[in-house]
């Protein structure tokens, strides 16, 4: 039975990632995946799992996640953990736990980052006060605090050696390896509400487009393949690279999509991350100097020190 169940819950996902995965991004995946629990409702709740709990809380936290005001994230952060539970309660929806699972830190660095705000600007944070938007670099500054002493995630001394010789050969650096830790904390069963999936997040169409194959109802995804998911991420990350000039905008492609970046850039007459950070979706304002930041923790490096392999 359980397995029928999964086989159903698969087919909708698909449905909606094949549908959808041309437009969606990042901001919108909680809101797909509460789609999900709404047509799931009746197996969800047989099974124990508090649907119209774990919906309130996705339509808060989407808001919040498509919004470009970082310190709201913080707000969030209890229901957060409270999704968290109810997420892990079947096998239908745990792939999802872990996805944001791996996601927890952005909404306790977000908190301290507006603390931070309010003691500069002496603060106590009436609704009504906006807080300046934190830099780039002050929030790069964050995750470093942050990550200081975060061990290394227990399944990253199975991949990253061989992940880092597929990112060398495909011309990519080998640190970028650590975009996984921010991705799925290098579980492959980690899923996205909207559809990506694996080690490093890839959502279907950009697999297909990277001629992976993405399966029928989960089975047989090559996303969850370590060698072909690495190989296609090295060279979406090239890719972007190439189109954007350097690895922040690559980078903040890579989360928020390369249209989404592109049009910003252009509409701002831009060519810099930091020009046009606080007009990015609040999770991609935050993923480029986490990415930054354990980069520094793992290999000692920042995006400047960066080099392409030689031949």
């Amino acid at each position: 039975m359980k397995r029928l169940l999964a086989i159903s819950f698969a087919a909708l996902i698909c449905a909606s990632a094949f549908a959808e995965d041309a437009t969606i991004d990042a901001t919108q995946s909680l809101q797909s995946v509460g789609e999900l629990l709404e047509e799931n409702a009746a197996l969800l709740d047989a099974a124990g799992v508090d649907v119209e709990q774990a919906k309130k809380i996705i339509v808060d936290l989407d808001k919040t996640f498509q919004g470009t005001y970082v310190y709201d994230l913080g707000a969030m952060r209890e229901n957060a953990k409270v999704l968290i539970p109810l997420l892990q309660q079947n096998e239908l929806t745990s792939d999802y736990a872990l996805w944001l699972q791996s996601r927890l830190d952005y909404f306790e660095v977000a908190e301290q980052l507006r603390k931070q705000a309010a003691r500069t600007t002496n603060t106590v944070r009436p609704p009504a006060v906006h807080l300046p938007d934190p830099s780039p670099k002050t929030q790069r500054d964050a995750w470093i605090t942050v990550t200081k002493e975060r061990p290394m995630p227990p399944l990253a001394q199975q991949h990253v050696p061989a992940l880092k010789r597929i990112f060398i050969s495909e011309k990519v650096p080998p640190q970028l390896v650590w975009v996984a830790e921010v991705e799925s904390s290098f579980n492959s069963k980690a899923r996205s509400p909207a559809g990506a999936a694996g080690l490093f997040q890839l959502m279907p169409a950009t697999a297909r487009n990277l001629d992976l194959s993405t399966g029928v109802f989960g089975f047989g995804d090559e996303r969850l393949n370590t060698e072909k998911s690495g190989r296609a991420a090295a060279r979406y990350l090239r890719q972007l690279h190439k189109r954007f000039g350097n690895w922040p905008l690559a980078l903040a492609a890579y989360n928020a999509g390369e249209g989404r970046v592109a049009e910003l850039l252009k509409k701002h007459k831009a060519h810099t991350f930091e020009a046009i950070a606080n007009r990015l979706p609040a999770e991609t304002q935050m993923y480029v100097p986490k990415v930054e930041a354990i980069m520094r923790k793992r290999e000692g490096v920042a995006f400047a020190d960066l080099k392409t392999p030689k031949a």
